[in-house]
Formats: structure tokens, C-alpha cells, sequence
């Protein structure tokens, strides 16, 4: 018996890879299939099937594309329906691999289709379950994705808090567990840094575990302070239940080298330039109207929150070397309509003496002499909890995750200092105002880290 966490901190997420005498099984699968073919040839075995917990919102599965390759079938849960061939798993349904058996357990609450799956190994014994966003490390799925006629958040969280009651904590406690996600994913609220644990430690440490905690009472904590979710979650589980284009198809646009002029003659069409290089090379030069994005850090899903048409035709410039990465983690969150890439990156631009922006990056220091000195205005792009647990006096909190809905009520005419936690989140807002016809935008390079060195004045506090 042989179980891989086949994690993808970008995103992250958790994938799974089991194989037992000459059979294998993948559990939630990103969408490149490459890897895990690889993975499969490389272990000699027969991928039998492809094991999906719930319809993900948060990026594209590979399930579709990794069936097709391999003949494997997908399974999901009860209740789910797609619109291509799967296997419906009752609750408590067993399915073989080698000597190991998968059961079903169905565990709606996160979505109404979300299903564990438990692995138990040749001699009957509970192994491992594999919880996907019901259970997470620290936490549990947040219960406002799939809200349908009559169901309220708080009916969804009352089928989790059931699950997981009378479910997944019957299960003994040395079992392991196996989420589809840790810290980081924003499919819950409070997860750990670690990406498994066995569950008689989550009934010790998980607050939603805890011993004694009435339904009413998990409702309420598990409902209070959600973000809302990135609008391109709907998008992506769309996606997961209708099917997509090859992904090969998708990758061929990192080959689309595009020159200068070409690249301009897209820019007039209305494509939306994204610049994915490190936000502080991106402050000392970029194409104007373009916006930030660094692959050096959870690239995709700033895109998924902040690019509200995920069928946008997409120019990149990319650090050299860097163009099939980048379209790979955008086709993981499904914006799959790159048409082009900048053929020498942002120097073939510089040297051809086309026009460029740039926005003033400062440090930490330099922003306290100025926020001691007189009244500036400073906007923290942190998320609320961060802020709750530091931040500079009558500094308002402009999330980032926000902005779509908050960007045009912010004056024009001013100058903004931008920090977030390390610089790259205020480098996205910067950019996005700056696209937006915003003129005078500072960033404070390094951020609320750096600031808090400073010797600056900090405050918390609490929210109701």
C-alpha cells in the first residue's frame, strides 16, 4: 500500500495518489494530467479510478481530461450530477483497489454532494479518510457555496455539523486525515499550516470538534467572519460539472511568442495585459494599463478574485523561461483564453522605446518619517482578520479581496500609501488603481512586517 499527498501550494491543495497491487486510484486531481500519468507509468499499475469529494470552486479538477486518458471512471458522491459519464457512489459504497477497500461516507454541509472517502487497508482497518472540504486541519468547510431554493447558510451548516458528528468522528481516532486543502484556500477559515493529522488530535484541538459543542453553537462560530467567496468559485465548479477543453489545447498559448507590434495590435483589441514578475520589477517599470500578478506567490487565485471574465483574452509578460507556468496556473482556475505572450519579455518592450509606467516603491522607513510627519493617506489591503490583529491608528481596511466592490469609491486626486502584509498584495491593488487612472500610489515595500519595525504606534482590536 502506497498513499502521496500530491500537494499545490499555489492553490493550496491536496491531491492524492494510491496504488496497491497493480491497481491506483487519484482523489481530487488538479488540472494538469501529466504529473499523474508520469506517477502511473512510474508504478507499473492501472488507474482504476479517479475519486472526486465534492464539485471543487476553487480550481478546475483534472478528473475530465486524466479519464479520458487512462479509461479510469470518476465517482463522486450522492446527488452529484455532471454532464459527462460518472459513477454515483451510494452512501456507504465500497469500491477495491488492489487489496485496499473505499467507502463512500457522505458528508453534505460544505455542498450537498461533498462525500469522504475512507481507506481501509488490506486487514479491514481503518487507515485514512480522505475529507476533502468537509474536514479540514484546524478547521471545516465553509458552508455558504452551495445554497439552493430553501437552504440558508445556517441549514448547511446544521448538515455539516451532522456529518461530521455522526460520521467522521465515529471513525477511530488514530485514523488519518487527508484534506483537499490547508492554509492558505479560502474554502475555509482558520486552517493550519499542516496537511494531515490523525482525527483523534483534531477532536483536541479543532475548535469545530470540540467535545460538547451544541449544533446551535457550531453554526454560529462556523458562520461568523466568513469572507465572502471569490466570485470565481461558481465559475470554476461550473466548469467541474459541465467539462472543459483539453488542457493540452490550453497550453499551446505559452508557445504564442508574440513581438512587440503584435502584442500591441492584441492590446487594441481589448485584451487584458498581465504582468507576472516580481512585484518589485514591476514597480521600477511596466506596460501602461497593465496589471500585476506574480507568479512568486498565490498567483491563481488572485487572478480567479480579481478578473471577474474568465473567458478574458489574456496578454503575459512573464520572466524568461516562466511562460508555460504561467498558463498552466492560470488553466487551474479556468481562465483558459491566453492569446499571447510577450516575445522577450518586458525589456523587448523597454528597447523597442515604447511608453512605460511605473509606481513609486518606498521603504518601511521612509513611510514612518512620512506617517509621523503629517496626515497621509494609507490604505492597509490586508484581510480583516490581519487587520483586527495590528494595524496603524485611523488607518481604514481596504481588503484586497474587496476591491472590485470598494475601487471606485476611493477619491481620485489623492496620493495613497498601499502596504498589505509583505508587498505583494499591495502591488496588485496599486496596479489595479493605477489601471483604473489613479495617479499617485506609493507602496510600502515589505509591508506591514517591515512597518511594524519601524517603531510606529500599532493598534488592535476586536470586531463584533
Amino acid at each position: 500500500m502506497k498513499i502521496e499527498q500530491l500537494y499545490t501550494n499555489c492553490l493550496a491543495e491536496a491531491a492524492y495518489f494510491i496504488e496497491d497491487n497493480g491497481e491506483c486510484a487519484i482523489i481530487d486531481p488538479i488540472r494538469e494530467t501529466q504529473p499523474y500519468l508520469d506517477k502511473i507509468a512510474a508504478s507499473g499499475t492501472k488507474l482504476k479510478y479517479i475519486f472526486e469529494t465534492h464539485f471543487h470552486a476553487d480550481f478546475v479538477s483534472g478528473h475530465v481530461d486524466l479519464a479520458a486518458k487512462t479509461g479510469a471512471q470518476i465517482v463522486y458522491g450522492p446527488g452529484a450530477s455532471t454532464e459527462y459519464a460518472i459513477v454515483n457512489a451510494t452512501d456507504g459504497e465500497e469500491f477495491k483497489v488492489g487489496r485496499l477497500t473505499i467507502k463512500a461516507i457522505h458528508t453534505p454541509g460544505h455542498t450537498l454532494e461533498s462525500t469522504c472517502w475512507l481507506l481501509t487497508d488490506a486487514n479491514g482497518n481503518a487507515h485514512c479518510i480522505f475529507t476533502g472540504d468537509t474536514l479540514f486541519i484546524g478547521d471545516v468547510g465553509r458552508p455558504d457555496l452551495a445554497i439552493k431554493s430553501d437552504l440558508t447558510t445556517n441549514d448547511l451548516a446544521g448538515m455539516l455539523y451532522d456529518s461530521l458528528r455522526n460520521k467522521v468522528m465515529t471513525l477511530p481516532d488514530e485514523t488519518i486525515v487527508y484534506p483537499a486543502h490547508g492554509a492558505g484556500s479560502s474554502c475555509g477559515k482558520n486552517m493550519s499550516k499542516e496537511t494531515f493529522d490523525t482525527l483523534g488530535h483534531q477532536k483536541q484541538v479543532n475548535y469545530a470538534l470540540r467535545p460538547g459543542l451544541s449544533k446551535d453553537q457550531f453554526i454560529a462560530e462556523l458562520t461568523c467572519g466568513i469572507m465572502p467567496p471569490p466570485q470565481y468559485f461558481a465559475k470554476n465548479a461550473a466548469l467541474n460539472k459541465q467539462g472543459y477543453q483539453s488542457i493540452e489545447i490550453v497550453l499551446k498559448a505559452a508557445d504564442k511568442q508574440l513581438s512587440v507590434a503584435d502584442f500591441k495590435t492584441e492590446m487594441t483589441k481589448g485584451a487584458y495585459v498581465m504582468d507576472v514578475r516580481h512585484q518589485q520589477e514591476f514597480a521600477k517599470g511596466f506596460i501602461p494599463g497593465s496589471a500585476f500578478f506574480g507568479l512568486d506567490g498565490t498567483f491563481a487565485i488572485w487572478v480567479g478574485t480579481l478578473l471577474e471574465n474568465i473567458n478574458t483574452p489574456i496578454l503575459l509578460v512573464t520572466p524568461p523561461g516562466r511562460e508555460q507556468e504561467a498558463v498552466t496556473r492560470l488553466a487551474r482556475v479556468g481562465y483558459d483564453n491566453v492569446v499571447g505572450v510577450l516575445s522577450g519579455g518586458f525589456d523587448s518592450w523597454k528597447n523597442a522605446g515604447e511608453p512605460i509606467d511605473t509606481i513609486t516603491s518606498i521603504s518601511a522607513e521612509t513611510f514612518a518619517e512620512r506617517f509621523t510627519n503629517g496626515e497621509i493617506n494609507v490604505l492597509d489591503v490586508r484581510k480583516p482578520s490581519e487587520y483586527e490583529s495590528g494595524h496603524l491608528p485611523n488607518v481604514e481596511n481596504k481588503p484586497l479581496d474587496f476591491y472590485l466592490n470598494q475601487w471606485s469609491h476611493i477619491p481620485q486626486g489623492k496620493p495613497y500609501f498601499i502596504h498589505c502584509a509583505g508587498g505583494y498584495r499591495s502591488m496588485i491593488y496599486a496596479s489595479l488603481l493605477r489601471k483604473a487612472g489613479y495617479q499617485d500610489l506609493i507602496d510600502v515595500d515589505g509591508g506591514f512586517g517591515k512597518i511594524k519595525t519601524t517603531g510606529l504606534e500599532i493598534v488592535t482590536e476586536q470586531l463584533a
